[in-house]
């Protein structure tokens, strides 16, 4: 009986702190279903109790790692950005960048995603919501500047290969990703349908409105 004691806790996994893997499974699980309840419920509605319950770890497992429902929600949003990576699409076969290619690109890539994926149903609940928690508000606004950032750099580099001088990249990738926004905003909130080639339409005469004035940036 003592041997077959011994051999079961040697064959169990060892106490300690958990492996990285385990970690990432852990997080992975939290995060979905965490956003099945805000989906489910609402962000006001959505309870920590149902969330762990369902995920099978304690409040304490939870806290441990966002200690409000704010930061779970931004962890959400954060993972979504990751998950989907638009500016991937900003790296062309080349190693030289092109800017049209690559903002039409990013453009196509963030409204496809966000038309048609779970990232829809946060932003519904994000703008029915912000005007009783503004905090989801600054998550929002967070998820946005990340975008700003990455389309800034990437004018940078366009600037350089391309040889045309951009004085305030920043000032224009903000322009762009908001322009971007606006369109989606609206096609959200009217709940119209939009085909994939009225998308790159759209996309096709925004950025061809926006670079007219490159000379100028």
């Amino acid at each position: 009986m003592a041997a077959r004691k011994s051999v079961k806790a040697k064959s169990g996994r060892p106490r300690g702190r958990p492996r990285p893997e385990d970690v990432a499974d852990i997080e992975d699980k939290l995060l979905t279903v965490a956003l099945q309840e805000f989906q489910d419920q609402g962000y006001g509605a959505a309870s920590v109790s149902n969330i762990v319950k369902t995920a099978g770890m304690s409040k304490t497992t939870l806290y441990s790692r966002y200690p409000s429902k704010e930061q779970l929600f931004r962890a959400i949003l954060k993972r979504q950005i990751e998950r989907y990576s638009p500016w991937a699409s900003l790296s062309m076969e080349t190693d030289t960048p092109n800017l049209e290619r690559g903002l039409k690109a990013y453009a196509n890539r963030t409204l496809e995603l966000s038309l048609h994926n779970d990232e829809l149903a946060v932003n519904h609940l994000i703008y029915s919501e912000i005007h009783r928690f503004p905090e989801l508000g600054v998550a929002a606004a967070e998820r946005t500047e990340i975008g700003i950032n990455r389309i800034a750099d990437f004018i940078r580099k366009c600037a350089v290969a391309e040889k045309i001088p951009c004085k305030d990249p920043d000032a224009v990738a903000e322009v762009f990703i908001h322009m971007i926004r606006g369109w989606y905003i609206n096609v959200m909130l009217s709940k119209r349908s939009v085909s994939d080639a009225q998308r790159k339409r759209w996309v096709d005469r925004a950025v061809r409105t926006l670079l007219s004035s490159r000379q100028d940036w």
